[in-house]
C-alpha cells in the first residue's frame, strides 16, 4: 500500500510541476492531508528570467531620450531607475497573489500618487488563497509610484508601490 500512495504522490507532484509550467507560474505550494497524522506538503517552484518584463515595457516610452546619449555615466542612472525594486523605497509583494487598491468594490483606494502615508498604514491589499493579507507602510513618506492595479496578478518580491 505505501508503493501505491507514493506512485500517487509522485504522480501529484508532476500534475502540479505541469500546472506551474502551463499558467506560467514560479511557485505553488501545496498541502496534501490523509488523516490525523499523516499528510504531504509539497512546493514546486522555478525561477523565472522575464520577471521584470512588464516594467520594462512600461518604460521604453520615456526612455528613448536618454539613450540616445552616449555616454556611460548617464547609461548606467537611467537602468538603475527603470528597475523599481533596486529603488530604496521600493515596497514589495512578500507573496504571489492579488493585489486589490481599495478595501471593497466602491470604496476609494488606500494611496494615491503624491499622498503622505505614516508607517504602518495600509497601501494596499494582497489576496492570497482567500486571506486578504493588508500590506503596510515600511516607514513614513511620500507616495512617488504606484506600479501594480487593482486586479494585478503579483509574484513574491514584485515592486508594487514606491515610498520615499
Amino acid at each position: 500500500m505505501t508503493d501505491t500512495k507514493h506512485e500517487a504522490d509522485v504522480a501529484f507532484i508532476k500534475a502540479l510541476a505541469e500546472l506551474l509550467r502551463e499558467n506560467d507560474l514560479t511557485e505553488l505550494q501545496v498541502k496534501r492531508e490523509y488523516g490525523d497524522d499523516d499528510s504531504l506538503n509539497v512546493r514546486v517552484s522555478r525561477a523565472i528570467q522575464a520577471a521584470a518584463a512588464p516594467v520594462q515595457v512600461a518604460v521604453p516610452a520615456a526612455a528613448p531620450a536618454p539613450a540616445a546619449v552616449p555616454a556611460p555615466a548617464a547609461a548606467e542612472a537611467p537602468a538603475a531607475m527603470d528597475d523599481p525594486a533596486s529603488h530604496p523605497g521600493a515596497v514589495t509583494s512578500p507573496m504571489v497573489g492579488t493585489v486589490y487598491m481599495q478595501p471593497e468594490p466602491g470604496a476609494p483606494e488606500f494611496i494615491s500618487v503624491g499622498a503622505s502615508v505614516s508607517e504602518g498604514d495600509t497601501l494596499l491589499i494582497v489576496e492570497a488563497m482567500k486571506t486578504m493579507n493588508h500590506i503596510h507602510a515600511p516607514k513614513s513618506g511620500t507616495i512617488k509610484r504606484i506600479l501594480v492595479g487593482d486586479g494585478d496578478a503579483v509574484e513574491f518580491g514584485t515592486p508594487l508601490v514606491i515610498v520615499e
